[in-house]
């Protein structure tokens, strides 16, 4: 017989990871707006950047979120900084604008713009400039990547580990596989997983960011698999609890949600799962 503790375990560690949540949007024109009109101030974000945009669209979306109030982590990709004087630059410009936290990554850019070709070396010039962030946020991949061997990616963590203060994930469709990842990290893991976005677009963006194993783990999950190719919008709402079953006692802090900028159907999302969770806690 399941007892009221058994219950409560799962229960509360799903609470604590959605108490701890983040969203990641994207530099468009009406994402300011967007963000204001569904988004509370007391959940943080993080700015996408691209090749395409360039840094200057995440550090301006950035800016501006902060001049609202919101705590913004933008993303610093490594491949699009020219020089050290570039990296002063925009620390500069993140110290005045009140930033305390950043997300560091290498970048989509086939080829470094300068002296910076991976996260790490990126990290090393910040740390030896002085930023200004007490959180420096850096990324995990629980199913290895795409196209970078496994012993690669996992040199990669070990090295930026002491330069940063968290891990935000990839998207990962297997609790147990980022419960176990976690495990071997010497950080606090957030975990990066999609909201409630059309399924194709999920597909289409999965298949784009490249999800290691997860392709495989979905040819032997069918129900999921077919669920993601219907017609509509994918739930997180499984996987969320899911991990919260798996997370206490181990190194998964939080929740980080991408959005696909569908802001306003995340923030429903996120308000019905704290009501359900506040309803379990009463009963």
């Amino acid at each position: 017989m399941t007892t009221q503790q058994e219950i409560a375990g799962p229960r509360s560690g799903l609470a604590a990871l959605v108490r701890n949540i983040s969203y990641e949007v994207m530099p468009f024109k009406s994402t300011e707006q967007a963000v204001v009109e569904s988004v509370p101030s007391s959940v943080p974000l993080t700015v996408t950047a691209t090749e395409a945009k360039g840094i200057d669209a995440t550090l301006g979306l950035a800016e501006r979120l902060l001049a609202r109030g919101y705590r913004v982590a933008p993303h610093l990709p490594a491949r699009q900084f020219v020089d050290r004087g570039h990296v002063s630059d925009v620390l500069d410009r993140l110290t005045a604008a009140g930033a305390d936290s950043a997300f560091v990554i290498g970048g989509d850019a086939p080829r470094p713009a300068g002296k910076f070709p991976d996260a790490h070396s990126l990290l090393e010039v910040m740390a030896e400039i002085g930023h200004p962030f007490s959180e420096v946020g850096i990324g995990g991949y629980p199913e290895g990547h795409g196209s970078i061997p496994r012993p690669v990616i996992d040199e990669a963590l070990r090295r930026k580990t002491p330069l940063a203060t968290r891990v935000i994930t990839q998207i990962c469709f297997d609790a147990a596989t980022t419960r176990d990842w976690a495990s071997e990290v010497d950080l606090p893991v957030a975990v990066g997983m999609p909201g409630p976005v059309s399924r194709q677009k999920l597909v289409r963006i999965s298949a784009g960011i490249g999800l290691g194993r997860s392709a495989r783990f979905l040819q032997k999950q069918q129900g999921l698999l077919w669920r993601l190719l219907l017609p509509g919008r994918y739930d997180p709402t499984r996987l969320a609890r899911r991990l919260g079953a798996v997370a206490p006692g181990t190194k998964l802090r939080g929740l980080h949600i991408f959005t696909f900028n569908e802001l306003a159907g995340t923030e429903r999302w996120r308000r019905r799962l704290l009501d359900s969770l506040a309803e379990g806690e009463a009963r």
